[in-house]
């Protein structure tokens, strides 16, 4: 039984429910998973077996804290199995839904030193009832040009969770 850490980085909160369902997973492997938002990580890191990192994507970047996150426990992360993986619109496109091919993904592991030994993209949500004003109009423009959701009262959801849980049974066995 291992000591699994995953944190979490999110916009809306969907990366939080990946991560959720991950834990259950990964629990019902019969290990033990702390789960915590990257801004309220535990203090004795060393504890974990293992580490997992999720980070959503917003206009074209993850958030500032997982660099920071990255770049303050390097060291740690390199010594332990670990994974990461990255919740993003553009991944509900076959094309651009695996590490190799994923656009933000790829910019992301280019702008830090630390390479995750196991890696996953996830296709997340767009919720414009949920959006600022703003940002509901933004993300509107962004989903017309790459032709996806425009209507301003959806929600929809582009997760495949049978690929989650399989990520969650690559983290149980690294």
């Amino acid at each position: 039984m291992a000591n699994i850490l995953i944190l979490y980085s999110t916009t809306d909160g969907h990366t939080r429910e990946i991560c959720r369902r991950l834990k259950q997973v990964i629990e019902g492997n019969g290990h033990r998973v702390s789960l915590h938002a990257i801004d309220s990580t535990p203090a004795n890191l060393a504890q974990f077996d293992k580490i997992v990192l999720g980070a959503s994507i917003r206009y074209g970047k993850h958030a500032k804290q997982v660099y920071r996150f990255i770049e303050k426990n390097r060291k740690l992360l390199d010594d332990k199995p670990n994974a990461f993986f990255s919740v993003n619109a553009v991944a509900r496109k076959a094309a651009k839904n695996q590490p190799e091919t994923n656009p933000y993904l790829r910019k992301f592991l280019k702008q830090i030193a630390w390479q995750p030994r196991n890696l996953a993209v996830f296709a997340g949500k767009i919720d414009y009832p949920r959006y600022r004003p703003l940002d509901r109009l933004v993300i509107r423009l962004i989903m017309w040009l790459t032709k996806g959701p425009t209507d301003p009262n959806a929600a929809v959801e582009f997760t495949d969770w049978k690929r989650v849980e399989t990520f969650a049974k690559v983290i149980s066995e690294m």
